[in-house]
């Protein structure tokens, strides 16, 4: 799988795509990372890529041309003339995805989708946001990370990358971990407690469960503390199934 990441701070990305699962998964040959400047595109001595908003308002907004140039740069470098400008969301087609705050939050369940296709494009806003122009003829999906506002699109974008990437068949050393984690699960609920060694510490003891071999008993606990942990923690899921049913 292949990720185009169109930004203006390619710098930030080294870090996190360069070490642990994800630099292993490069490795492996499994995934790769196109880092795309959008400052590369930009218009006279200085590059501009943005300029302020019609109808006046605080901050500067991404040009859409500027933004069109970037993402037909991606497009041009495909190994296949299958895909059209203008991609669409479908798994044999390329994703075109924009992080914004006021977009659709990001769940498991989408991290699973987008783990199948075979490339993937992260548009990273910034400033005061994108030309909605943009959005509407090239953008398929408008994404947030969570309900508040960060400076830029790149720290939610290596978000996706991240969870991703760990999905991909082959990244993972034992495919089964990406199994019973939170949100990963119908109905959706917060994984179980976890314990290892040593069997004590501070007077707290392993649950006597765990250490019984007993994997039946072990698996009914664990969904018994699953629940427990969600019903005291993320109690908003469990009312998202009752409002369902």
């Amino acid at each position: 799988m292949k990720f185009f990441i169109i930004t203006l701070f390619p710098e930030v990305f080294d870090p996190i795509l360069n070490c642990s699962i994800l630099k292993r998964a490069q490795k492996k040959g499994l995934v790769e990372f196109e880092l795309v400047n959008l400052r590369d595109f930009g218009e006279g001595k200085h590059k501009i890529v943005d300029d302020r908003p019609y109808g006046g308002g605080a901050g500067m907004v991404l040009r859409a041309d500027i933004l069109e140039k970037a993402l037909k740069s991606v497009i041009s470098k495909l190994p296949t003339t299958n895909y059209p400008l203008r991609p669409r969301s479908e798994a044999s087609q390329l994703p075109t995805i924009l992080m914004s705050a006021s977009g659709t939050p990001y769940k498991q369940s989408k991290a699973g989708e987008f783990s199948k296709v075979d490339h993937l494009i992260i548009v990273c806003g910034h400033y005061e946001g994108v030309d909605q122009r943009f959005i509407d003829k090239y953008v398929d999906e408008e994404i947030s990370i969570g309900d508040y506002v960060l400076t830029g699109g790149e720290i939610p974008a290596m978000v996706i990358v991240d969870s991703v990437t760990r999905l991909i068949p082959g990244v993972l050393e034992k495919p089964e971990a990406t199994l019973n984690e939170s949100f990963s699960d119908s109905p959706l609920t917060l994984e179980y407690p976890q314990y290892t060694r040593p069997e004590e510490f501070e007077g707290e003891k392993v649950p006597e469960v765990l250490l019984s071999g007993n994997h039946a008993k072990i698996k009914k606990w664990r969904s018994e503390k699953s629940l427990e942990k969600t019903k005291k923690i993320r109690p908003d899921l469990l009312t998202r199934i009752i409002q369902k049913d």
